[in-house]
């Protein structure tokens, strides 16, 4: 079974719990950008959906083959 995160849980794991605290969560859930569970009226994050959030908004950097310029 999928562990289900409190939002003060995936606030720590995505890095904004001491700058902003739960609303960042709060506002993925809002938007609808992020799967969430209804648990009465908490909300829960399954573990493997903020990973999912992670994994499609991780930029992977730019690679360029150095070419060596002949001089004239």
């Amino acid at each position: 079974m999928n562990r289900l995160l409190t939002v003060k849980e995936a606030a720590e794991l995505l890095g904004t719990w001491e700058t902003s605290g739960e609303r960042f969560p709060r506002r993925l859930v809002a938007e609808r950008r992020i799967a969430f569970v209804k648990v009465g009226r908490h909300v829960r994050i399954p573990e493997d959906a903020l990973a999912t959030y992670i994994a499609e908004r991780t930029v992977q950097p730019v690679t360029r083959s150095r070419r060596l310029r002949r001089a004239a």
